[in-house]
């Protein structure tokens, strides 16, 4: 399965990983509520705001990938976790394994801050066990005083022309790296067809020798320096690279790319649902939610929240003005079942490949 697209490298601390090691998120805890995060995914003071507007606390612990939050809730049938952040694919098999606790929609009146396509997606349509907390798509971020040739397609990636060799990256995790193979082969992000996705696995080999490197987390500051001219990337990523330098720019590949949401779920094992209820209603508060948006430069699925935005950030950041119906085309990432092992084998089978 695949890494989550996260706003920056996350690196827990010694001590956080020390703890995620040896189970203190499901150790007794004062706090109301336990919840995992990605690091920096949400302001520093939280636990603050949230006490201070409903007098309940927080322990807030950090995962660094879906798969290992997916791990310990598997493993442990979600005990000692309220309140989790995945994204939506994850949200869909937790929810299929039965660990997830369906929405009190009266206890979360902000939930009508939500976009009308926020609402409707797919995985889990009318919001009946998870909340969207931020979404984005995938595609193509780079020099535009470095590229010289136009660039609008995923083969721009895959066969770059002969000036890019050697200056181009792609993300390394299973679902985002075969995306980039598939889309440009016409075929599905969730696409399940083995011979497709060997058909993908070809190309993507192939490719990996025009590559500089296969990278998840640096990529952005590649192109800032140069060393890379053209990257795969997230679209609040590329965003850092805007940040340090005006030239960069993202563009969608016209075969098209996925939607992506990372969202929040509450355990069914939680002995404290009223107040993860209260929880997710505030993260919704358009103030609370613009934090996201304003901080980690993603796009929230709140529509007075993005109203807030000043214009000069989506001026500066013109993917945080992407419509939601426009967004919302994208092909939406889904559970795949067991095709996720055909991902898992074609992608070491490409990274091991000369």
């Amino acid at each position: 399965m695949f890494n989550s697209r996260t706003n920056r490298p996350r690196v827990a601390s010694a001590m956080q990983a020390a703890a995620l090691v040896f189970g203190l998120a499901g150790s007794a805890s004062a706090a109301d509520l336990t919840i995992s995060n990605w690091d920096g995914y949400m302001a520093k003071d939280i636990a603050d705001q949230f006490k201070a507007a409903t007098g309940l606390t927080i322990d807030v612990v950090n995962h660094a990938t879906n798969e290992e939050i997916m791990g310990k809730l598997m493993a442990s049938k979600g005990a000692g976790y309220d309140i989790v952040f995945v994204s939506s694919p994850f949200a869909e098999i937790l929810n299929k394994q039965g660990l997830l606790e369906p929405l009190d929609h009266k206890a979360i009146p902000n939930l009508a801050n939500l976009y009308p396509e926020a609402v409707k997606l797919a995985y889990d349509p009318g919001n009946a066990f998870s909340v969207p907390y931020t979404w984005g798509t995938t595609g193509l971020c780079y020099r535009t005083d470095l590229v010289k040739t136009p660039v609008d397609s995923w083969m721009n990636l895959l066969k770059p022309d002969e000036s890019l060799r050697g200056k181009v990256t792609m993300l390394a995790t299973d679902r985002w790296l075969m995306a980039a193979g598939l889309l440009a082969k016409g075929y599905s992000v969730n696409e399940t067809d083995p011979a497709k996705i060997d058909e993908a696995k070809k190309l993507l080999i192939e490719a990996k020798k025009s590559l500089l490197a296969y990278d998840d987390t640096t990529f952005y500051s590649k192109l800032v320096s140069g060393e890379a001219s053209l990257v795969h990337a997230w679209d609040g990523w590329c965003n850092y690279g805007i940040t340090d330098n005006k030239n960069i720019t993202f563009t969608v590949p016209k075969e098209g790319s996925d939607l992506w949401v990372d969202t929040i779920v509450v355990l069914k094992s939680s002995e404290h649902k009223a107040d993860a209820m209260k929880f997710i209603n505030f993260i919704l508060d358009p103030k609370n939610h613009a934090w996201a948006a304003q901080n980690i430069l993603y796009k929230v699925p709140n529509k007075p929240a993005m109203e807030s935005l000043d214009p000069a950030l989506i001026k500066q950041y013109p993917t945080m003005g992407t419509p939601p119906a426009e967004l919302s085309k994208y092909e939406l990432l889904r559970d795949i079942g067991p095709a996720i092992k055909d991902y898992s084998r074609a992608v070491s089978e490409i990274k091991a490949a000369n």
